[in-house]
């Protein structure tokens, strides 16, 4: 393990034989990335980003803002946001609902945790964005979608909070063989990789996978359009 995350126990080598324990492990690690690194993995975010032209003008790409120690995209997102790429931002839906909505950014996004009188928290403390003449898109109406996880393994699946609003939305993509969009890419440190998650029948493996060591599409995944 590297020397910028705290002694827990790694969740390749306790290996959890339910999804609850592989969170909590998982949560351990994430918790433990030192702010020097974390520091760090804004730049490389960027980096590897550019280097694979994952940010494209006019490409509808997908983001989220980040929560509950997960690695910080908004550099990533200010980055594409000056390079005309239109982004898109989840709103989590009503109550009973699990598909989300995406919202498009029509202004500049905010530095650091400054956000203005178009941004409210939703019910689980996350900002969304909600513009006075919302421009609402569904998740296949993406041509890329960034995913915040818990853990992922070579193969693209991941495991997240247990909400189940990512694969809600995604769901579709299971009855089609062709014509899968968006591209799905999943953002995570890369000590959240683990040897392998037993994935569900419901479960989309990503395409690839963003962290600070670098872009690592995965073993199964069709190639990157």
């Amino acid at each position: 393990m590297p020397s910028s995350v705290s002694p827990h126990p790694s969740p390749q080598t306790t290996n959890p034989t339910d999804k609850a324990s592989l969170r909590r492990a998982l949560r351990a690690v994430r918790n433990g990335v030192s702010t020097t690194e974390r520091q760090r993995s804004r730049r490389a975010l960027i980096r590897h980003a550019l280097h694979h032209r994952l940010l494209v003008h006019g490409k509808r790409i997908g983001f989220y803002i980040p929560a509950n120690a997960e690695i910080d995209i908004l550099p990533l997102l200010m980055r594409a946001y000056a390079m005309g790429v239109r982004c898109f931002l989840p709103v989590v839906p009503a109550r009973g609902q699990r598909k989300l909505w995406f919202s498009e950014l029509k202004t500049r996004p905010p530095g650091g945790r400054k956000y203005d009188a178009h941004w409210r928290d939703n019910r689980f403390g996350i900002p969304e964005y909600h513009p006075p003449r919302r421009s609402f898109v569904r998740a296949g109406q993406l041509d890329r979608l960034l995913m915040p996880l818990l853990g992922f393994d070579h193969r693209g699946f991941r495991i997240g909070m247990g909400g189940g609003y990512y694969d809600a939305s995604l769901g579709y993509r299971l009855r089609r063989q062709h014509w899968q969009v968006p591209r799905l890419f999943g953002v995570a440190f890369a000590v959240q990789e683990v040897a392998q998650i037993a994935a569900d029948p419901w479960d989309i493996p990503l395409d690839a996978i963003l962290t600070e060591a670098g872009f690592k599409p995965a073993s199964k995944a069709p190639a990157q359009s």
